[in-house]
């Protein structure tokens, strides 16, 4: 008889399946958190949820550096007052393309004016886009804020483990009734969020993460945004 870690995986159970599948598909990016605490128990839980996440070889290549309080509160307010002062920003590393392109380039568009329509911005209001972008650095509020790194040596391989161990993160998070949002602007200001937190030169700032409970009332947590089904991007081969 085969040892119990390589016997086959049983379905799972009806209602563990419509949970899995409604912390995946109830996920969304929060862009305004109530300011109720999370435990740090919970938090390390979620984390240690996400390092079950495959990578090459078992590397593991992500680190967290996880903050509340008055430690979140400092690094804050100083990428918030840098983004404001109109301080360049300097990339850790090329997250969009050069140029956008179709239909990257309306998906984008979209998504962007869909936000700003709940929150009553209009077209060429650019202080108000300005200011809204800044909230992003004040983690939108939540009580706990996470910055991302990750050994700059690594290749891209373990860049994309790094996804999934922050998918695994936030529906992990849906499954505890909390809400995430994942945030690349984070990895554009590292070198004030470096002067706050003790992150190497051998790091690269992948992103930052907003982590809490969602505001209900906030206009903007009403956004749901669009997938393109399976049937669009997939193709199906050796099916009759």
């Amino acid at each position: 008889m085969a040892p119990d870690s390589l016997a086959p995986a049983s379905a799972a159970p009806a209602g563990a399946v419509a949970a899995v599948e409604a912390a995946i598909a109830g996920r969304r990016s929060i862009r305004a958190f109530l300011p109720t605490p999370v435990p740090r128990e919970l938090v390390e839980r979620l984390l240690d949820l996400a390092a079950r996440a495959p990578s090459g070889s078992n590397m593991q290549p992500w680190r967290a550096y996880v903050l509340t309080g008055e430690p979140k509160r400092r690094l804050s307010e100083a990428l918030v007052a840098e983004h404001l002062s109109g301080a360049p920003e300097e990339a850790e590393y090329p997250y969009y393309p050069e140029e956008f392109f179709e239909p990257y380039l309306s998906r984008r568009r979209k998504v962007g004016w869909d936000l700003y329509g709940l929150l009553g911005i209009k077209r060429g209001e650019s202080e108000r886009m300005r200011r809204q972008h800044a909230r992003n650095f004040a983690f939108f509020g939540a009580p706990v804020g996470i910055v991302f790194t990750i050994d700059r040596r690594l290749a891209i391989g373990s860049w994309l483990d790094y996804g999934m161990f922050l998918q695994n993160l936030m529906v992990a998070a849906r499954a505890h009734g909390l809400d995430t949002c994942p945030q690349a602007a984070f990895a554009r200001r590292h070198r004030t969020i470096r002067r706050h937190l003790p992150i190497p030169d051998t790091e690269a700032v992948v992103c930052g993460m907003s982590l809490g409970y969602a505001d209900p009332d906030a206009p903007e947590n009403a956004l749901v945004t669009e997938r393109a089904p399976a049937r669009e991007f997939a193709a199906f081969l050796g099916w009759a």
